[in-house]
């Protein structure tokens, strides 16, 4: 059963919990993504710890479940978007990441 969206702000919080278990897994679409973005996970890992969520949770039809979308830089400051569910309260799902151009963050 998909779990019920979250305003952004506890959302920020569950990720951020998740990362701290080590209950956050990424998916195969999200590691190929990241690879076609020249991007390894040290560089994913540091978007969703001091990213923002600017925009509210969007229903995905497929799955049920509410997806998220962190916004951050990379180290060398390339700007990325990671999109991202919760499969249980302290489990976070990682779909997919894109890179956001200059103007484009939020």
């Amino acid at each position: 059963m998909a779990l019920n969206a979250v305003a952004v702000t506890l959302a920020l919080d569950m990720l951020r919990d998740c990362m701290a278990l080590g209950n956050v897994l990424p998916g195969k679409h999200f590691l190929d993504e990241l690879a076609n973005e020249q991007l390894t996970i040290p560089d994913a890992w540091q978007v969703l710890r001091s990213g923002c969520i600017y925009k509210p949770p969007e229903l995905d039809i497929k799955t049920g479940e509410w997806k998220y979308t962190i916004e951050g830089c990379v180290p060398d400051g390339k700007k990325l978007a990671i999109v991202f569910s919760f499969k249980e309260i302290d489990r976070t799902y990682l779909i997919t990441c894109f890179s956001v151009k200059a103007g484009q963050l939020q």
